[in-house]
């Protein structure tokens, strides 16, 4: 009972979770083999004799009998005087098999082989976590906030694992609180030392993705095919989908009855716009798909130089960019097609039209900018547009926009 008492001892491992009893008495073995080798210089000629069940284990010693006056005992060895004292009928050359009690190993091994054992189970914990998390990369996981700082919050699930969201890895909306549900997807899972760090993202294509798959049963069985993901995170993002059955109508069924299928993702990802096009080969329709809400009068694709020119017709250029040039930026992604806009007009007016840039004396270089984000870098351009859309569309007030069309108007009215 003596080394049973000494397992039982061993209270940081003994409640562990990821361990099974057989794998906890085979790691045993193997520690205790270690502290043998190092007291007695060999543990061949011990015996090792486990019970899972019972959470017990005894280590008995083989030694061949000599004559006393063998003075060069080797460990396998025991004299004639010494094995009597154990059984008073021992003959030289027999074999004695005697129990070893962890105590006789003394107090300095038993500390040593006990922090050899917790040191041994943490290397089993963690590569098993490893593993465990390595199996989980792409999906989507749920853990609790447990600490906010400022550059990354720290998430532990069910089973007290920590994982960590980094700020670069959250939607820039995003606000936690200490005991908050997350969601994200498993990203990578790092050795720092000989522990795994779990790292969760928010922002990677990969997590809109298995949203998609989550909360849209035709995806998730198959029917319908996410074919490629772009996003902003948190401001805007653009799915193509696809099906094999003409029957189903792949946006449709994403989309849902007045959104109601992807708005339980759109609140997800902090209101992040999403634009759900139809999948197709034919590369020019899919660069029209791809910038909608703007209508495309024609393309012009370069295959060699991955490249394509998107003709436009004026009043459709501000749709085509969008808010901050993210339409035409993620519609680029989405194809894989470097794209530029041709505009389409009134050669009379283009002719007389003026660059923003020529009235920097008398609208604001930020200003400028604003419209010039939403692809709106002309006189007429701008005086084209309703003033409550470009209050809509950029961050001015409608003073300054008019305040600025006022300016533009004089410019053709003198």
């Amino acid at each position: 009972m003596e080394n049973l008492a000494l397992i039982d001892s061993f209270s940081e491992f003994k409640d562990d979770k990821l361990i099974d009893r057989v794998t906890l008495m085979a790691i045993l073995e193997d520690v205790f083999r270690n502290a043998l080798k190092k007291k007695f210089g060999s543990d061949d000629n011990f015996d090792i004799i486990i019970n899972p069940d019972k959470g017990d284990m005894e280590i008995w010693r083989r030694r061949v009998i000599v004559a006393d006056d063998d003075l060069d005992l080797e460990n396998e060895e025991i004299t004639l005087t010494e094995a009597r004292k154990i059984e008073p009928d021992f003959e030289i050359g027999e074999e004695v098999s005697e129990e070893v009690k962890l105590i006789d190993l003394g107090r300095r091994a038993i500390l040593a082989l006990r922090q050899n054992l917790i040191s041994k189970i943490h290397e089993h914990d963690n590569t098993n976590l490893y593993k465990q998390f390595k199996d989980l990369i792409g999906e989507i996981y749920t853990a609790e906030v447990h600490h906010v700082r400022p550059r990354v919050v720290i998430l532990v699930d069910d089973e007290g694992n920590e994982i960590v969201l980094p700020k670069e890895k959250q939607i820039p909306s995003d606000f936690f609180r200490k005991g908050d549900n997350v969601r994200g997807i498993i990203e990578s899972v790092e050795l720092k030392g000989n522990k795994p760090q779990i790292i969760m993202s928010r922002t990677s294509e990969k997590f809109l993705e298995k949203l998609f798959e989550q909360e849209i049963p035709e995806v998730f069985d198959g029917l319908i095919m996410v074919k490629n993901v772009v996003r902003i995170p948190g401001e805007k993002a653009k799915v193509a989908v696809d099906s094999y059955d003409d029957r189903i109508d792949p946006v449709g069924a994403c989309v849902g009855m007045k959104g109601s299928r992807i708005h339980g993702i759109v609140r997800e990802l902090g209101n992040e716009n999403i634009d759900v096009i139809n999948y197709t080969t034919n590369q020019q329709l899919y660069i029209t798909r791809a910038l909608s809400p703007a209508k495309v009068s024609s393309i012009k694709i370069n295959e060699e130089n991955k490249r394509a020119d998107v003709f436009l017709k004026l009043e459709e250029v501000s749709k085509a960019i969008g808010r901050g040039g993210h339409n035409i930026k993620l519609a680029g992604q989405l194809t894989g097609y470097e794209l530029d806009v041709i505009r389409e007009g009134n050669i009379a007016e283009e002719e007389d039209d003026v660059e923003l840039t020529e009235f920097s004396d008398e609208i604001d270089a930020w200003v400028i900018e604003e419209f010039a984000k939403i692809g709106l870098d002309t006189a007429r351009s701008i005086l084209k547009q309703d003033v409550n859309d470009l209050v809509r569309r950029t961050d001015l007030e409608e003073e300054t926009i008019l305040d600025v069309m006022r300016i533009l108007n004089e410019e053709f009215n003198s």
